[in-house]
């Protein structure tokens, strides 16, 4: 199993056994509003699964489980998302704040060298966007979808780590 720390952040491959923490993750009704672009219905677990199941078996997505002091805390996943390789995280509620996201992201880039590279956040999720501000991405476009964690449309920036 591949593993990297960046002080109290490490980065391994996702398990089945961290499925339960990521679900739990999601529960929470304030990250799904930060987060925007969520399923519909957070506490379907079976729904929850099949999906985690499904990307467990894609070989062609990175997968990375966030553990800080011990505990999962998140993870980080790229992907093909609109012909373009991208980038997508979550880190749970009771780690925000303490700079675990972006200590994860720049781990991440570090293994992971795939360039350009594309992300997504709701134009109001200003953490996000400073996390991959700060990772080195810069907003490049913007869109809207709808959201179902807030059940309406919402507008979004697209942000690309460039080639170097």
């Amino acid at each position: 199993m591949a593993t990297a720390s960046t002080h109290d952040v490490l980065l391994r491959d996702v398990t089945e056994s961290d499925f339960q923490a990521f679900f739990e993750h999601q529960l929470d009704p304030v990250a799904g509003h930060m987060a925007a672009f969520t399923v519909k219905d957070p506490t379907d677990r079976e729904a929850f699964m099949a999906r985690w199941a499904m990307i467990w078996a894609n070989a062609a997505v990175t997968k990375k489980t966030i553990v800080a002091d011990g505990h999962v805390a998140g993870h980080i996943l790229s992907f093909d998302q609109f012909g373009k390789p991208s980038v997508s995280y979550w880190i749970g509620k009771d780690f925000w704040g303490r700079g675990i996201a972006t200590r994860a992201l720049a781990e991440f880039l570090r293994q992971f060298k795939t360039r350009p590279l594309h992300a997504r956040a709701a134009k109001d999720n200003v953490a996000s966007l400073r996390v991959l501000q700060k990772c080195g991405f810069s907003i490049c476009g913007e869109d809207k979808g709808f959201s179902e964690a807030r059940g309406v449309e919402v507008e979004e920036f697209i942000l690309e780590l460039p080639a170097t």
